[in-house]
Order: C-alpha cells, then sequence, then structure tokens
C-alpha cells in the first residue's frame, strides 16, 4: 500500500543536478577563474584615464585615396581583411569611398560638416547680414550725432561758436 505522505524517490531530478566529470562550471568556461588567480605584472596598471567625449574621426581625401588604392591592389585572399584591421577601418568605408569614387566627387572625398544644411536663400542670408551692418551704422551715425552737438553746446558756452552750413540752403 502506498502511502500519501511519502514522496517517491527524487533519482531523475538529483540525476539532473548532478554534473558530469567532463562538464566545466560557468566560470571555467568564461575564463574568469584563471584570470582571477593571475598576479598582474608589476608596475603595469590600466590606464584610469578616460575620454570625456568621444570624437568622430575624419579622414582626408588622400588618405581615402592611399586606403582605396591599396584594396583594390590586393589580390591575395585576406588581404583587404588585413588592411582593414591595420587601419582600424571597416568594410563600409570602402563601400562608401568607392561609391564617392566612382560619381566623380572629388569634394565628396574631403570631410564634410554633419549636422543640419542651412535652409535659407543666400540672397536671404546675405539681406539680414546687410540689415544688421546698416542698424549698426545707423545707431554709430546717432551717437555720432550727439557727440557733435555736445561740441556744439560747449563751443556756444565758451563764445566760440562752431559755424556748419545748414544742409537745407546747400541744395
Amino acid at each position: 500500500m502506498h502511502n500519501k505522505n511519502m514522496h517517491p524517490p527524487a533519482a531523475p531530478a538529483l540525476l539532473g543536478a548532478q554534473r558530469s566529470e567532463g562538464e566545466r562550471s560557468e566560470p571555467e568556461r568564461s575564463g574568469a577563474s584563471s584570470k582571477a588567480g593571475a598576479e598582474p605584472r608589476p608596475g603595469t596598471r590600466p590606464n584610469p584615464e578616460v575620454v570625456a567625449r568621444a570624437k568622430r574621426r575624419r579622414f582626408t581625401a588622400e588618405y581615402k585615396q592611399r586606403v582605396l588604392a591599396e584594396a583594390d591592389a590586393a589580390s591575395e585572399p585576406g588581404a583587404v581583411g588585413a588592411l582593414l584591421r591595420r587601419e582600424g577601418l571597416f568594410s563600409s568605408h570602402l563601400v562608401y569611398w568607392r561609391r564617392e569614387r566612382a560619381e566623380g566627387i572629388h569634394q565628396g572625398l574631403t570631410p564634410r560638416k554633419r549636422g543640419r544644411k542651412s535652409k535659407r536663400h543666400p540672397l536671404e542670408e546675405e539681406n539680414r547680414k546687410l540689415r544688421r551692418e546698416n542698424q549698426r551704422l545707423e545707431e554709430q551715425l546717432r551717437k555720432a550725432g550727439i557727440v557733435i552737438e555736445v561740441q556744439k553746446k560747449v563751443a556756444a558756452l565758451l563764445g566760440q561758436p562752431i559755424q556748419t552750413p545748414d544742409t537745407e540752403e546747400e541744395y
């Protein structure tokens, strides 16, 4: 007779929980235990300096042309991959630079400014610039007029009035 309170032995569960002798544990698999036991060489410490902000690389036209020439001249299997690894480039760089070269865009090989392009018309830009300059010059003229008026009053107080021709009478 089978008692309900008695549980059958969990043989399959125990077998699954046990590890076979050839199986490695997780730290061994990731190499953590071998690294943890290794002593760092004296005098060698990693550089704690962290760059605040990564800078985007910019390539000159001469550099792009030199790399493209080397990639085109590569004849052995794996030579282009070795070139890319040596220069720290991606294959997409070559694709993009070849497309630029094929389209005949020499100015495309020079670095371009990133970000939004101005949507304003060049004549509008010139118009705004001229208006600002005109406003600055009008303010300068107003200040000069004030200085001249003060000089006239000082000259009149000293008894030496300044003779200025009236602009209305000249015309």
